[in-house]
């Protein structure tokens, strides 16, 4: 590791574990390592056995390890999950000597996080929206300008503390130490949206395996942010119990032949599928698998469109909706989608890095390369304890024990 500048990103999702290290060269990633196993002790994004859990995740970073020629000693990780939850809060403070200086800022960020939180919650996330000076609305960056009055509209993330703890203990017994932990969706978004769009408008929508996580762009800022608690994995479990095969191939079918859409399917188009227990294969219409699919994923666009709508954002989306996560790339989804939001929408493939570009242009892997690329952008400013993540960070690693 000597002279080089190395980055490690560690998804842990509920379907599967993914380790991405990556070499930060001047303003430029290349990734040198990728290990992906299936999930372990996960459900529905969160830890419930933090032995398997560890296990897993161990794995992964072996595989990504022995690929990059690289050991990993620190990771940025990512969590997800219906315990998710977001508000929005104001700070205030005086300034002291008439101009925004960058310490003003952090202070009233500071101000921002002072809210009435229970116990069993942490804050993951302050994320400034605007800012006022002296009642100058609409400020987006005010270091250097004057006044006597900072305020801020801020986008809280908040978690639940035994969630992250428990995540956090997983990966500092798989030997990492956690730099920071990041909303997944908000990852995702490094890796998969524009500028252009997060200031015209635009909802990403990730597809996990266990939570469907909804994230609102605007202005440049985030306005809104959601957890569905279905994902890939009840798909596949429709699958399983609708065409009576073994778990397994049931996912190797939804990925390889499966569509949301049954006008998208010849009637004649037919499929092997194997039958549970000693009994032979059977050939089934394809268009069965979208007779099963279609109404599962209504349900859950429809969920989603209702959680646009109570936003109050989905108007404003000018930019429309992207949908990456693992289970993106279901045939017809972006179609069905279309006819379910009224908005225009895209898959959205992570930027492409260096090096592995083939491997890790999936959306898949848009957390684990968003991961990457929050990293290569903010992790210097947690090394400076100017970001929330870094404090929040430093009093877990106190609870379990893992770092000073």
């Amino acid at each position: 590791m000597a002279g080089r500048s190395l980055l490690a990103a560690i998804d842990v999702g509920t379907s599967k574990i993914c380790c991405l290290i990556a070499e930060k060269k001047g303003e430029e990633l290349s990734a040198l390592g990728l290990g992906m196993v299936p999930a372990q002790g996960l459900r529905k994004g969160v830890v419930i056995n933090i032995e398997e859990a560890a296990r897993a995740i161990a794995e992964a970073k072996r595989e990504a390890e022995v690929q990059a020629y690289e050991d990993v000693q620190q990771v940025i990780t990512g969590i997800a999950g219906s315990h998710i939850e977001s508000l929005t809060s104001h700070g205030v403070i005086a300034l002291k000597e008439g101009e925004v200086k960058s310490e003003d800022v952090d202070r009233v960020l500071e101000a921002a996080k002072a809210i009435n939180l229970s116990q069993d919650r942490v804050i993951l996330h302050v994320l400034p929206q605007e800012f006022s000076i002296d009642n100058q609305t609409g400020i987006l960056q005010p270091i250097g300008m004057s006044g006597v009055r900072l305020e801020v509209k801020a986008h809280l993330i908040t978690a639940s503390a035994s969630a992250v703890q428990n995540q956090v203990k997983c990966l500092s017994m798989a030997g990492v130490e956690v730099q920071a932990v990041v909303l997944q969706a908000l990852a995702s978004s490094e890796a998969v949206l524009s500028p252009e769009e997060k200031e015209l408008g635009v909802a990403l929508i990730d597809f996990g395996g266990g939570t469907t996580d909804v994230a609102v762009f605007l202005e440049g800022s985030l306005r809104y942010t959601a957890s569905v608690p279905v994902g890939g994995d009840l798909l596949t479990s429709d699958l399983t119990v609708g065409l009576r095969t073994p778990r397994s191939a049931a996912e190797k079918l939804k990925e390889e032949y499966g569509v949301c859409l049954p006008e998208l399917v010849s009637q004649d188009e037919i499929l092997e599928v194997p039958s549970l227990g000693q009994k032979p294969p059977r050939k089934l219409s394809r268009r069965l698998l979208a007779e099963i699919l279609e109404p599962r994923v209504q349900e859950l666009l429809e969920i989603i469109n209702t959680n646009l709508e109570v936003s109050g954002l989905k108007k404003r989306l000018s930019s429309g909706v992207v949908i990456t996560g693992g289970s993106a790339l279901l045939k017809g989804l972006p179609e069905f989608a279309e006819q379910i939001f009224d908005l225009p929408v895209r898959i959205g493939y992570p930027v492409k890095l260096s090096g592995l570009s083939e491997e890790v242009n999936h959306p898949r892997l848009s957390t684990a390369v968003g991961l990457l690329l929050y990293a290569a952008r903010y992790l210097d400013l947690a090394e400076d304890k100017t970001s929330s993540e870094e404090g929040f960070l430093e009093k877990f690693k106190k609870i379990l024990g893992i770092g000073g």
